[in-house]
């Protein structure tokens, strides 16, 4: 089927629509009132997408820059008169909710690399990096994305600035940037780990060594992922059924709404409604590729890879995390997850792919 935004709005919602009952049998005994504000950033977000697949893409390209700025301004505005929950200053205040600037921030990033790693006019559908120097494939673009990966990191929120790191890397390769260039690149990324370990807080080290061995602080920084994995676990085959599921009721998983809505999804529709919701994510994850393979324009071809790098991504690091195959980074399931700002960002971001599909063939 060509129309891949019609499939890919579809596939969006029967996600939501999986991440509703999760987080109303999460928090039904609790709080209502925050299933009832998701399902209002979800109809804003649905509002979203329409709107920006009428939104031509293009115009896009013109505002790269100052979106970066844009960026760059919300992250600093985080410093001066963001508001702290869980330890973390990562939220503005506006009105009368939290808006996390970070979240925007990720997929400005990658409206940002493809303007940059694209060429200068749709015209010329030849990638443009592939005979350039070091300093313009590598080292200039990386330069642009470390100011707000620095600032994303030292909120702190570690998961969402080594997000913007994988996406720098993937953009690297779908631009056939030289391979010697990336190998480069990833050597001296490996050899400064050890180095960014004295920059990290102490809970983010606890948490990296817990995930090497959860049980060295099983009451502590291991508690979430061993109760995580009990989650999943106690699912078994077919799930113990809806609002039944004991680790979320009883409270024994800590953010069972947010981070590890994929544990609670698990213990209550089991082995299988894994596969399905899995299915739905692949199914989504394809037809984002899809868009991209098949658009002529370089810019927009970019921007699509992009967006399913900037989902895909994500959606990894979220499931083996819950999974205990991935420290505890603090990266919400898209379109799972509670949280207003990252609903509306991927909604977004799906909007945009849309609209590269509606106009790929105009180019």
């Amino acid at each position: 089927m060509k129309n891949f935004r019609f499939l890919i709005l579809i596939t969006s919602i029967l996600i939501v629509c999986l991440g509703l009952l999760s987080i109303y049998s999460t928090v039904y005994n609790r709080s209502i009132r925050i299933w009832k504000l998701q399902i209002f950033w979800v109809i804003i977000g649905l509002f979203i997408f329409l709107f920006f697949e009428r939104f031509n893409y293009r115009h896009l390209w013109d505002a790269a820059y100052f979106l970066y700025v844009l960026a760059i301004f919300l992250l600093l505005l985080v410093f001066l008169l963001g508001i702290v929950r869980l330890g973390a200053q990562r939220w503005l205040r506006i009105a009368w909710f939290n808006f996390q600037p970070s979240e925007i921030v990720k997929l400005i990033m990658v409206i940002f690399l493809a303007r940059y790693f694209s060429t200068k006019s749709y015209e010329n559908i030849s990638f443009s990096f592939v005979k350039r120097s070091m300093w313009q494939a590598v080292i200039l673009p990386f330069l642009f994305v470390a100011i707000p990966m620095g600032f994303i990191i030292e909120q702190p929120d570690l998961g969402s600035g080594v997000m913007l790191l994988f996406i720098f890397i993937a953009f690297l390769y779908i631009s056939r940037v030289r391979k010697k260039y990336i190998i480069i690149f990833l050597g001296v990324m490996i050899l400064l780990v050890p180095l960014f370990w004295h920059f990290l807080r102490d809970y983010q080290k606890e948490r990296l060594l817990v995930f090497l061995n959860p049980n060295i602080d099983p009451l502590g920084a291991g508690y979430t992922v061993i109760q995580a994995k009990i989650a999943i676990g106690s699912g078994g085959l077919f799930g113990k059924g809806w609002l039944s599921g004991t680790q979320s009721q009883l409270r024994f998983l800590p953010e069972a709404h947010t981070d590890f809505i994929f544990s609670a999804f698990a213990e209550e529709w089991g082995f299988f409604g894994c596969i399905v919701l899995l299915f739905l994510y692949y199914f989504l994850i394809t037809q984002s590729i899809r868009v991209a393979l098949k658009t002529q324009d370089n810019f927009g071809q970019l921007l699509a890879w992009g967006i399913s790098f900037l989902l895909g991504i994500q959606i990894f690091i979220n499931l083996a995390m819950n999974l205990g195959l991935a420290p505890v980074v603090g990266l919400p399931l898209p379109l799972m997850s509670y949280g207003g700002s990252s609903i509306v960002t991927t909604f977004i971001a799906l909007g945009i792919l849309a609209s590269i599909d509606k106009r790929r063939t105009k180019f």
